[in-house]
């Protein structure tokens, strides 16, 4: 059974749409996974995503992060999506291609292998229904992992004498890291030609009704998906505020934001109900966020506490002054950034086995692209 993300969209004249099938884990969806899809979107029409179960990644690569409804639910929310196939399995086969009627597989230009060391598109590659994208570099589910590790390395050790994960939870956040800086560099370097391929630029057509939310949006997550959703629901143009990294750090404790603000930025700006987004948003709602980008109509928050500003005022006086703030149920608020560290704290063990056999992988990847360089240089 397929998930519908949106319609395809028609295509110009009588040719028959080109179909792209693309698949993969997209565990703790990122930017580098929307930068993917991206570009395959850009090789056809009409794409078309297979998401595999936790049981087919555990078996070929490892434990996941995320549950495979998350997953799922984060893939179809990308703006370049238009289906999505749960349950994928990992070898890509012609078979399944044919099954959803796609012309040709698009991947990233790493090698992707199963458990026994196979090629996963070998059969597709031989078939001449293969085609490459850039690899975005600089992020991968493997590297953020590893991040979060890297910052609770002292509050893990000091789980041995105390099983409370909520403990360890607390300490992270308070910034408890002695020995390991308080934040992580990250490798990615943001252009402006990177922010343009993500935006899409469209302005509020005259009577649109502007919806303005703001947060953190770190680790982008399905639950910040879901809020998202419905804040654009309240009317017809999304505007999300996203607070840098001073401000989220501020307010959220020493070792927050994970992502660093260009990051956080791109993957809210891949979905698909979101606008517009003011980089480096005010962490209270000011006169010129609500007149000086576009007219504001309506401030929404989830009904998750409010974190007061350094300060100590309300984020949404202003707003709640004016009458145009508005709480919504969070529709997912089991599900946050503090989840998903705990989820890594919990079993640091697998997900640090799971990284060092990623660095293995990735170093005999390496030395057969060298290998394979070598050849062609000798003929």
């Amino acid at each position: 059974m397929t998930t519908n993300a949106v319609p395809s969209k028609p295509v110009a004249g009588s040719r028959k749409p080109v179909r792209i099938w693309v698949d993969g884990c997209f565990d703790m969806m990122h930017f580098g996974h929307a930068n993917a899809l991206r570009q395959a979107k850009q090789f056809g029409d009409y794409l078309v995503v297979g998401v595999h179960s936790d049981a087919e990644i555990e078996h070929h690569k490892g434990p996941t992060v995320m549950k495979e409804a998350e997953r799922y639910a984060a893939v179809a929310a990308c703006k370049w999506v238009d289906e999505v196939v749960p349950d994928a399995p990992y070898l890509t086969s012609l078979e399944l291609m044919d099954k959803y009627n796609c012309d040709f597989c698009v991947h990233g230009d790493d090698i992707t292998t199963l458990a026994d060391g196979t090629d996963c598109y070998q059969a597709v590659k031989d078939a001449g229904r293969y085609q490459e994208c850039k690899r975005t570099q600089g992020v991968s589910t493997t590297e953020l992992v590893g991040r979060m590790l890297l910052m609770s390395t002292e509050h893990l050790r000091r789980r041995q004498a105390s099983d409370s994960n909520d403990e360890n939870l607390a300490n992270f956040r308070a910034g408890s890291t002695i020995g390991h800086p308080t934040t992580v560099v990250s490798h990615f370097l943001p252009t402006t030609r990177r922010l343009g391929q993500f935006a899409d630029g469209r302005e509020p057509k005259a009577g649109d009704k502007v919806v303005y939310v703001d947060g953190g949006f770190d680790l982008f997550h399905v639950g910040h998906i879901e809020f998202l959703r419905k804040a654009k629901e309240l009317g017809n143009y999304l505007l999300v505020g996203v607070h840098d990294d001073h401000a989220v750090n501020a307010v959220k404790g020493s070792n927050y934001p994970i992502m660093n603000l260009h990051e956080r930025v791109l993957s809210v700006l891949s979905c698909r109900y979101v606008d517009e987004v003011i980089i480096g948003a005010p962490y209270s709602v000011t006169k010129d966020v609500l007149e000086k980008v576009y007219h504001v109509n309506v401030v929404v928050h989830g009904s998750t506490p409010i974190d007061k500003d350094i300060d100590g005022s309300d984020p949404y006086r202003l707003p709640k002054e004016l009458g145009i703030y508005k709480e919504i149920p969070s529709p997912n608020d089991t599900l946050t950034t503090d989840t998903i560290v705990s989820r890594i704290i919990a079993h640091r063990t697998l997900y640090e086995a799971r990284n060092r056999r990623k660095a293995e992988k990735a170093a005999v990847e390496a030395a057969m692209e060298e290998e394979e360089r070598r050849k062609k240089a000798e003929k």
